[in-house]
């Protein structure tokens, strides 16, 4: 019978990997992860890294969604009070233009009106965060401002024309804002602190030019209805972000899961291997104790 000289190197090396597989799985046991190095799966662990990478990718989406829909709320809200004043201005415009009201009650008019202005004004120099949100990309600053230098006053501007967008992870741009100027100033009779501004003067002396008045009325109805398609704007906005926020964050969801399924261990089946690696690391350590015993002659083990 030919004997391996090496038989106890072997044995030893056969023992030093069946501890190294029982460690093995131990530490899968314990933190219930599979994959912990490269080495031990690349595919897995690069599959992983992919994984990883997207849903960092969308959680940052997600926090950033979550955001910018709150700013599309307060400048939805904002817009809601606006159309509700201009409406009250439209009201008390057409009750002084119809020739029954007496000095001091269109001078009162004029008062209301002014309340109104600075309403207005207030709401469209609304902010969030710190952050004025109808200025464009200038959101550190205030942007309108009303001169009584001139009669009618003057309502100037001081943002910019900046449109800001929000890019989804499938590559969607949605638009965060509407520069102020094209909702509050727009062009023409379209100008809302134009129309305001206008009747103010129309009403202060106290008598009414009734063909100019009801003129500037109309400007302001005509600039009411241009505030409210701008408000559309900014509520498909919301609409888009709120879907998007949705999809990522069932994608998410699903992401995670096939993360899980990848890197966690199977529980039963490392249970089950960890026991056979402890099985075999005994037996080994049996045999090498058995061998050390006789002084490592093998011929000894063999029957006589």
């Amino acid at each position: 019978m030919r004997v391996d000289p090496n038989y106890v190197t072997n044995l030893v090396g056969s023992l030093d990997q069946a501890q190294a597989n029982e460690q093995q799985l131990t530490t899968e046991m314990s933190s219930g992860v599979r994959v912990t190095s490269l080495s031990e799966d690349p595919v897995a662990a690069g599959e992983n890294v992919v994984l990883v990478n997207q849903i960092q990718r969308d959680d940052s989406f997600t926090t950033s969604s979550t955001m910018v829909t709150s700013q599309l709320q307060v400048a939805d809200s904002a817009l809601g009070s606006v159309v509700t004043e201009l409406t009250s201005a439209i009201s008390l415009a057409t009750s002084a233009n119809n020739g029954t009201m007496n000095s001091s009650d269109v001078k009162e008019v004029a008062t209301q009106l002014s309340g109104i202005l600075a309403e207005v004004t207030t709401l469209a120099n609304s902010n969030y965060q710190g952050q004025y949100i109808f200025a464009g990309s200038q959101s550190s600053t205030a942007p309108f401002s009303t001169s009584t230098s001139t009669s009618p006053a003057t309502t100037t501007y001081s943002g910019d024309n900046d449109v800001n967008y929000i890019e989804t992870p499938t590559g969607q741009k949605i638009q965060l804002n509407v520069p102020g100027d094209q909702i509050f100033l727009g062009s023409g009779s379209n100008s809302v602190f134009g129309a305001l501004n206008a009747l103010i003067a129309d009403y202060s002396s106290g008598t009414v030019d009734t063909a100019q008045a009801v003129s500037d009325t109309t400007a302001l109805n005509t600039a009411l209805n241009y505030v409210s398609q701008q408000r559309v704007t900014i509520d498909n906005s919301i609409t888009q972000v709120t879907a998007a926020s949705d999809a990522v964050t069932s994608e998410q969801t699903q992401l995670t899961t096939v993360q899980t399924d990848l890197m966690q261990a199977d529980v039963g089946t490392v249970s089950t291997q960890l026991s056979l690696a402890e099985t075999q690391q005994t037996a080994l350590e049996d045999v090498i104790a058995q061998l050390d015993s006789t002084s490592n002659d093998l011929f000894s083990k063999l029957p006589s």
